[in-house]
């Protein structure tokens, strides 16, 4: 296994682990949207946003988005793992770990004093993986506004 960034190559396999990363939240974004969004991460400049892949024999399992944000509470601009999603099947071999370590490494070089995300609180095990990567849990309130 390895992770390293997403490229156009990995577009075919990319897009149905992000698809069943949404549906795993119960959500259905259009194709085309998802198709953006995947072509404008592996495009981005790093500063911008970037996406991780873990890569096996078979191709990639695994992928991880990093987006960016000011804080003020930080001063400074931090980064964001949006998404971070490992195929059923192979869950379990550390791909989560390394997923994780690559998008901070890299938001660590660009200058980010912290690496953050949010999961499910019911998603234990998720939360497992987190606990395991030195993460510490919050304690806020997610609200969301729709327009």
């Amino acid at each position: 296994m390895t992770v390293r960034p997403g490229t156009d190559a990995d577009l075919p396999a990319l897009l149905p682990l992000i698809r069943a990363y949404c549906e795993f939240y119960e959500s259905a974004p259009p194709e085309e949207g998802l198709a953006n969004v995947a072509r404008s991460l592996i495009h981005a400049p790093d500063g911008e946003g970037m996406v991780f892949v873990a890569d096996g024999d078979e191709g990639p399992f695994g992928f991880a988005t990093v987006d960016w944000k000011w804080s003020t509470t930080r001063a400074a601009r931090i980064a964001v793992m949006e998404d971070l999603f490992v195929a059923p099947e192979e869950r379990g071999r550390g791909a989560a770990d390394e997923l994780i370590r690559a998008c901070a490494d890299r938001a660590r070089a660009l200058g980010a004093p912290v690496l953050t995300w949010m999961t499910a609180p019911d998603n234990h095990r998720a939360q497992a993986v987190y606990d395991r990567s030195g993460a510490t849990a919050g304690t806020w309130l997610e609200y969301e506004l729709e327009l």
